[in-house]
């Protein structure tokens, strides 16, 4: 059974920052294109930023980019998103998910974890 549990969000200031963990079995996540999509109160999905299997190319949504790194841990299963100098416009629930082998399409998804930028 895929399993994809979230962790390490929060509140916190503008400025500060947080690392959201994401702990996947169930499957082998070095064969899979992870990402991480979030969804801020009252709007829709957004993607934030994608790892492909190895780890050895990442990608950004444009308003993250120098702020957020994403990284992961194949040997302990698990996917990252150190998030430095957040924004209120950052508030958002936060998901990880694994993308379908071939397919631009998600197939898992966590229950996700809470962040609030605030002062």
């Amino acid at each position: 059974q895929v399993q994809l549990v979230e962790s390490g969000g929060g509140l916190v200031q503008p400025g500060e920052s947080l690392r959201l963990s994401c702990a996947a079995s169930g499957f082998t996540p070095r064969h899979y294109y992870m990402s991480w999509v979030r969804q801020a109160p009252g709007k829709g999905l957004e993607w934030v930023s994608g790892i492909v299997d190895d780890g050895s190319d990442t990608y950004y949504l444009d308003s993250v980019k120098g702020r957020f790194t994403i990284s992961r841990d194949n040997a302990k299963d698990t996917l990252y998103l150190q998030m430095n100098s957040l924004r209120r416009e950052d508030t958002a629930m936060y998901y990880c998910a694994r993308r379908s082998v071939g397919s631009w399409s998600y197939d898992s998804w966590g229950q996700g974890t809470q962040v609030t930028v605030s002062s």
